[in-house]
């Protein structure tokens, strides 16, 4: 997991910069969500992330070490990547407006940042991935964060 310091610094400092360039009439090159229901998407991850919703394991033991494989690699995820705990049609946003939606995923991904800084030990459950220490949490968070930057039309610049 090369640049870990900068892929957290992207989080932090960039990703809801990066998301809010988008026009939200853009329609997305894959999956259902629109940028609004994207983006209540991302503040999941991240509250999931830091522990605030825990989940269980859904993974079988035996396919951890596969998982967690693919999740340490630069390998994105595929387009349309299915998730089984998300509904077949997406919930309507929570927020009125995307800018609600934007202030809450800084503030969820603010706040992941502070309980791993607190709590530098802490291993929160994946429900795919396993067991995650806050190096493997930035990197799923990382990659996750650019599927859905490019299912918009942002590409990573090197």
């Amino acid at each position: 997991m090369e640049n870990l310091g900068a892929k957290a610094t992207f989080l932090r400092n960039d990703f809801v910069k990066l998301m809010a360039s988008i026009d939200p009439a853009t329609k997305g090159l894959w999956g259902k969500m629109n940028l609004h229901q994207t983006i209540e998407h991302m503040s999941y991850s991240f509250r999931q992330a830091s522990g605030k919703d825990p989940y269980i394991l859904e993974t079988p033991e035996e396919h951890l070490p596969r998982m967690q494989a693919f999740l340490q690699s630069d390998k994105p995820f595929k387009e349309n990547t299915p998730n089984k705990l998300l509904p077949d049609e997406p919930a309507p946003p929570v927020h009125e407006n995307i800018q609600d939606s934007l202030n809450e995923l800084q503030g969820e991904i603010e706040h992941f940042f502070k309980e791993y800084a607190q709590n530098p030990e802490k291993v929160v459950t994946n429900p795919f991935f396993g067991h995650l220490d806050y190096d493997m949490q930035v990197q799923l968070l990382y990659k996750h964060a650019w599927h859905h930057l490019r299912q918009f039309g942002v590409n990573e610049v090197s």
